[in-house]
């Protein structure tokens, strides 16, 4: 089969790969039909993700047809059609039990040689694509991949949508989705955004969606902070031409906004200080858009972060989160608790997500499309690949 591999920072390849196989009774092998590059994938991209291997097949987001089933499979049959979370997760352990997908137990034991060295530190759930400190299982950016843990994760979809429509059901719709819910958004809520990629926009639209009374979209590309005016009818904030937390106080008479998302995560640009100490291996991640989200929040309100971390971060400001008193939230996506009432959404014409797709390319030009994602090149917002 063709797949996308990884041979070091900014170097992917789409390359013959072996068919995968049925390893377990409750793998199933999935014909995928439409996948996505994510802005996390951009992490790998750079290689920024430890443990991230030459020859490792990425892609997270994806969807397909059922073509072969293991002897214990019975959510799914051959010739379905479905969508794949990214967490892969029993459905037995005690997170699991509790909606708590993305901490499953038991999908990725050997929690890579990072982790091993923390043994008390409770290992993530295996996700597809994402490294091996995240379980080594290969992903979705491919014409054919090995679905593991197949009566928890595959959820089947109607005919009648098509793929583009619910693609995103597998990461960024439940991601923007988690983040608006732990940011306790409702009607009249006031909210500042971080970010204007998938996951912002997703976020965006889940906002709206719930009633939030204004939304605050915090970006330097023009080209997204206008796409979200019009999409979802945000106040734009460049934050290449102003501060965004006191141009958000300044529009909030100074208490700040009810809550705040950081849809950018590790790789935000940092000060002068940050990029020496990641330079020097001091720091392994941006604070800026997390002491940012703190400066912006109101005193009580909450800062939710779906946006990727890595390791460890300098000048925090915990002391003004809790003098604040701050709520944080934050984490990977149960992606599984979601899907039910997030595909009725869709279905009920309340959630459009494949709205914010600027790009359509086939597997083969995979490469390239990570190259356009990455620079930004051509209004590029969200590009799906087709094998």
């Amino acid at each position: 089969m063709k797949a996308l591999t990884y041979h070091g920072s900014k170097d992917v390849r789409v390359e013959t790969m072996p068919d995968p196989t049925i390893l377990a009774g409750d793998d199933v092998i999935l014909r995928v039909t439409a996948t996505a590059i994510c802005g996390s994938d951009l992490h790998l991209y750079h290689g920024k993700i430890p443990e991230t291997q030459h020859g490792d097949i990425f892609g997270h987001e994806f969807m397909g047809i059922v073509e072969d089933a293991g002897s214990e499979v019975t959510n799914v049959a051959v010739g379905d059609r479905v969508v794949i979370p990214f967490v892969i997760a029993c459905g037995k352990c005690f997170f699991c039990e509790n909606d708590q997908f993305a901490a499953c137990e038991t999908t990725n034991p050997d929690q890579g040689a990072s982790l091993r060295k923390r043994p008390k530190m409770t290992p993530p759930a295996a996700l597809f694509g994402y490294s091996h400190l995240y379980g080594g299982v290969p992903g979705g950016q491919a014409e054919f991949v090995r679905v593991p843990k197949a009566n928890v994760g595959p959820f089947k979809i109607p005919g009648s949508l098509a793929d583009e429509r619910v693609l995103f059901l597998s990461d960024i719709l439940p991601t923007g989705y988690q983040a608006v819910l732990n940011a306790k958004i409702e009607r009249g809520s006031t909210v500042a955004i971080f970010g204007a990629g998938p996951v912002g926009l997703m976020a965006a639209a889940c906002a709206r969606m719930l009633g939030a009374e204004r939304i605050f979209m915090v970006d330097e590309e023009r080209y997204r902070l206008d796409f979200a005016v019009a999409a979802f009818d945000v106040i734009p904030v460049d934050f290449s031409a102003t501060d965004p937390s006191e141009f958000i106080l300044e529009q909030t008479a100074g208490r700040g906004v009810d809550a705040s998302i950081d849809a950018v995560g590790f790789e935000a640009k940092g000060s002068t200080t940050e990029t020496v100490l990641s330079a020097l291996k001091l720091e392994t991640s941006s604070g800026e858009v997390v002491r940012q989200c703190i400066t912006a929040t109101r005193r009580g309100g909450v800062v939710s972060i779906p946006g990727v971390y890595a390791g460890f971060i300098h000048a925090f400001l915990i002391g003004d989160a809790f003098d604040k008193g701050l709520t944080l939230a934050m984490g990977q996506t149960h992606v599984q608790k979601y899907l039910p009432e997030l595909l009725n959404f869709i279905e009920d014409g309340k959630l459009q997500p494949d709205i914010i797709i600027s790009h359509r390319m086939k597997l083969a030009d995979a490469a390239r499309g990570y190259e356009i994602f990455d620079k930004k090149e051509e209004d590029c917002r969200k590009v799906v690949l087709t094998p």
